[in-house]
């Protein structure tokens, strides 16, 4: 119950006064303890002292348990200022020796940088773990997902894109635009594949899911990923919020039983899981159909369903076996979930294929899903009749998004049981769609509890891979074919060139196809030769010309330099509202092409290093009529070289000053780059700053002149990016099939 106003006052009121009779007793003990013959007033006052501060802590406690914070003293208000005040400069302190020591150690080369060296306030409490994010009433919350990836599989370049990448850019985006944010993920490690790869290693279905979150968890790591925690969904709190969960449903009459056939392979003596089956499929007559889901036309199907079964692991065709299962009964939650749906998708803006997807299966008909399976390693069903059995993934993987923050903060309801405060944005393939979508949250709604359900959904297509032929294959490690996480950091190719390379070619509406050619031309025309370029540029002429000092903006502003500013601020613009939409790949390419060449351009125009170039100053030849020269007495000659010497003096002063107001324009831009690009290439931010010796910084609303301080020291100016040559790019392509 909460407390009243009253009662905050008077609980306030008895803790500090009990504070102050702490306080002055501590000073009365330290005066009798100066006198020998006190001893007996000593012992009884320390007697007092023992019960006051019994005292406190009964109050103390009884105020936590009603929610009340104590009552700030202004000494006490004064001294967290000034103690916050020496917290900040501490951090530019370290800030700007951290950078310092960064340039000294790599003059030669700065290439190999990544995320880790200049650890970005923004980047998530998996960098910071001092932090722990909860929710702030009043405020906006996001709390981000990324799709579980499949423990055992190694993650390659589209299962990238498709979901942690997408995710951990606006992760960052909304921390640098001042929103408190949760980026929750994990490895999604039960189910029949887990088993089969247990089989094919030798291990126990633990030790492979070991072993292989581990390798995604060093993947992501190198991608500079910043999860506020990165998880695993065989823990026991996954035990016990799934298995809360099915009881809630259970009870509130939301589960049937039904009695169906399940393909059972003679060779593997197992139940078959429906993506361990393949046949051809009953409605587009595709023969490479899985058992839950038909790639081709996307209907989701049941194992039986399929014409021609056969087992994927081994091409023996399965017999049917009655077993008995327990199924959500979708139908009695349609129209609640249509209700939502009707709202979400326009209020939380999802991607045009997620509510296409999503109206499909609801238009379709829903019909009851399985949520249990014949398995051993999986989630118990807690019930009488089915305690031999596991959750089936799709009921039981959604949920460990919620275990995974009960992993990370014993508040996670504060984060999922609380629509009110919090926003849901979940980033995922369109692959998943239907069971973020319908099946996740139907088990919620069924429930009958508040949750927090989805807000927005970003969804990509299918990333395709060329082969080293140019032809269009599929990712395959077992084939050596496409480039994977793993390998991705054996090319020599740094982490801002793969994030940069991936996400302007992100499929938001239709496949895309991941080519070499393509990827040489956008590390070299795009991030070499126009934002790489631009920024190096503007570094090395003010090292060069002002000795690595950021100059002022000393004369006016030309009508050039404020229509400069005006189409910066009109991209800033258009970059905070594509990132609010999630539209990933427009805001990058507003900040690569729009903005980087704006400032290329405006360098080019102005020519800054012929505003500094000294000019030959003499004086002017007269002539006659006849048009011959005339010859000065030498006392006119001086006059006259010392008029020009003072022309050629103002005009250096003028060119110089218009100089100095140039390259601070240049410089402010090259800041402003370094910040909006943060979410997309943290390493490139880390390595720009580092050479400016500049702090983070948020993104702000509007572009001034004030980013950067007139009269800081650059530090050493570096390329950051190199070309990739032809021979190189052949090479990879060859490589990765």
């Amino acid at each position: 119950m909460e407390a009243s106003p009253e009662e905050v006052e008077r609980y306030q009121n008895k803790l500090k006064s009990l504070q102050e009779g702490q306080a002055a007793k501590t000073d009365e003990l330290k005066n009798l303890r100066k006198d020998p013959a006190a001893k007996a007033q000593v012992d009884a006052l320390m007697e007092e002292l023992k019960a006051v501060k019994e005292q406190i802590k009964s109050v103390q406690a009884e105020m936590k348990s009603r929610g009340i914070a104590p009552k700030p003293s202004a000494k006490s208000n004064q001294a967290g200022k000034a103690k916050e005040e020496r917290a900040r400069k501490a951090k530019e302190d370290h800030d700007r020796n951290a950078a310092k020591k960064f340039v000294a150690e790599n003059e030669i080369d700065t290439r190999d940088v990544t995320h880790e060296v200049l650890s970005s306030p923004f980047a998530g409490s998996r960098y910071h773990p001092e932090r722990k994010v909860l929710p702030i009433p009043g405020e906006r919350n996001i709390l981000i997902t990324s799709a579980l990836p499949y423990v055992n599989n190694v993650p390659h370049l589209g299962n990238l894109i498709g979901c942690v990448l997408s995710a951990d850019v606006f992760a960052r985006y909304a921390r640098l635009r001042g929103i408190n944010t949760l980026f929750v993920c994990g490895t999604d490690e039960y189910g029949t594949a887990t088993e089969t790869k247990a089989l094919q290693e030798g291990m126990s279905p633990q030790q492979v899911c070991d072993k292989y979150s581990a390798i995604h968890d060093d993947i992501y790591k190198w991608f500079g990923i910043s999860f506020d925690h990165f998880g695993r969904t065989t823990t026991q709190q996954q035990t016990e919020i799934a298995q809360n969960i099915f009881m809630k449903l259970y009870e509130k009459k939301r589960l049937v039983e039904r009695t169906v056939p399940q393909l059972l392979c003679p060779s593997c003596s197992r139940f078959l899981a429906d993506r361990y089956v393949e046949g051809t499929c009953p409605k587009c007559e595709y023969t490479e159909a899985r058992g839950d889901q038909c790639d081709k036309c996307g209907t989701l199907l049941n194992a039986v369903e399929l014409i021609n079964p056969r087992c994927k692991l081994d091409g023996a065709t399965p017999s049917l076996v009655d077993s008995t299962h327990l199924y959500i009964n979708l139908p009695e939650l349609t129209d609640q979930l249509k209700s939502w749906v009707d709202v979400a998708t326009v209020k939380g803006q999802w991607s045009e294929n997620g509510i296409s997807i999503t109206n499909k299966w609801i238009n379709d008909g829903l019909q009851p899903r399985c949520i249990t399976r014949d398995l051993k390693w999986g989630t118990p069903v807690p019930l009488d009749g089915f305690r031999d059995k596991v959750f089936y993934v799709w009921f039981d993987a959604p949920i460990g998004y919620l275990s995974i923050t009960a992993n990370y903060t014993g508040d996670w309801e504060k984060w999922w049981k609380n629509p009110k405060d919090v926003q849901l944005y979940q980033f995922m393939g369109k692959d998943n769609v239907p069971f973020h979508t319908v099946v996740f949250p139907c088990s919620l709604l069924g429930t009958g509890e508040d949750w927090t359900l989805l807000h927005h959904l970003s969804t990509t297509e299918y990333l395709n891979y060329e082969g080293k032929d140019r032809e269009k294959v599929k990712f395959s490690k077992s084939r050596g074919v496409g480039v994977f996480g793993d390998t991705a950091q054996k090319t020599n190719i740094p982490q801002e060139v793969w994030r940069y390379c991936l996400l302007v070619n992100r499929p938001e509406s239709t496949d895309t196809l991941f080519t070499w050619d393509d990827f040489a031309e956008k590390s070299n025309k795009e991030l070499l030769a126009n934002l790489g370029n631009f920024c190096n540029r503007s570094l090395k002429f003010t090292e060069s010309s002002f000795d690595s000092t950021i100059p002022p903006h000393s004369s006016p502003l030309t009508e050039a330099d404020n229509e400069y500013l005006a189409k910066v601020n009109a991209h800033l613009q258009s970059y905070i509202a594509a990132m609010d939409r999630v539209h990933i790949k427009e805001a990058l390419r507003l900040v690569v092409i729009e903005i980087a060449t704006l400032g290329n351009t405006y360098l080019q125009d102005n020519k800054p290093w012929e505003l500094v170039r000294k000019k030959a100053s003499g004086p002017k030849k007269i002539y006659n009529k006849k048009g011959e020269a005339v010859t000065r007495t030498p006392e006119e000659e001086h006059l006259e070289q010392a008029k020009a010497d003072a022309a050629a003096a103002t005009d250096a002063v003028v060119n110089k000053e218009r100089c100095k107001t140039v390259m601070n324009v240049a410089l402010n831009t090259t800041y402003l780059l370094a910040v909006l690009l943060e979410p997309f290439m943290p390493s490139f931010t880390e390595k720009l700053l580092a050479q400016m010796q500049l702090p983070h910084s948020q993104i702000p609303s509007t572009f001034q002149l004030d980013l950067v301080p007139a009269g800081h020291k650059l530090g050493k100016s570096l390329p950051i990016f190199r070309e990739l040559k032809s021979s190189e790019v052949e090479e990879l392509r060859m490589r990765f099939g």
